[in-house]
């Protein structure tokens, strides 16, 4: 239990860390940041629902007004603008990475990783956030997704990423990969 709750304390800092990187804020006004990196590694290595709790404490504190999300911004106002439903997403896309990654124990961890990091992390995140951005910025669901076209090639990166650190994380310290305990 005490375990648990390092990790997860531990995956919502990473976050946070991960959002210290310059952010690049496209014309949809939802920026680019490093911060889906670490929801995908959220579900890679802690699991489905281990990396769901990371996500959500960091979006409580965020919610708190601890300027936490990229570019230093925090408070309730995030949750209404064009990227709040990214960050909506943010804890089912990290529930379904680590939901993948735990049921395909017959690949590879570093091609789980990778395609849970796809499936969830990209396909799970940009249904809720196209969808939010649709309605903040009074667009089609079309329009909005022309509009979030140019986060995937950055996002595709960001999969490979994760896979990959998952995978040497698990070979490193193997016990540390809890998606596969």
């Amino acid at each position: 239990m005490e375990r648990n709750l390092v990790m997860i304390a531990l995956f919502a800092a990473l976050i946070a860390v991960l959002g210290l990187i310059p952010k690049i804020t496209l014309i949809s006004g939802v920026p680019i940041t490093a911060q889906s990196l670490g929801v995908m590694l959220c579900g890679t290595v802690l699991g489905a629902r281990r990396g769901a709790l990371a996500v959500l404490l960091f979006l409580l504190l965020v919610a708190l007004g601890l300027p936490l999300l990229a570019g230093g911004r925090g408070g309730l106002g995030v949750f209404v603008g064009p990227s709040a439903g990214f960050l909506v997403g943010f804890p089912i896309a990290a529930f379904v990475t680590g939901l993948i990654v735990e049921r395909l124990r017959a690949l590879p961890l570093v091609l789980a990783g990778i395609l849970a990091a796809v499936l969830g992390g990209i396909g799970a995140l940009y249904i809720p956030g196209i969808a939010g951005m649709a309605i903040v910025l009074d667009k089609s669901l079309a329009e909005a997704s022309l509009l979030a076209a140019p986060f995937l090639p950055g996002d595709l990166i960001k999969a490979a990423i994760a896979g990959m650190l998952t995978a040497a994380l698990a070979k490193a310290r193997p016990g540390a990969v809890m998606s596969r305990a």
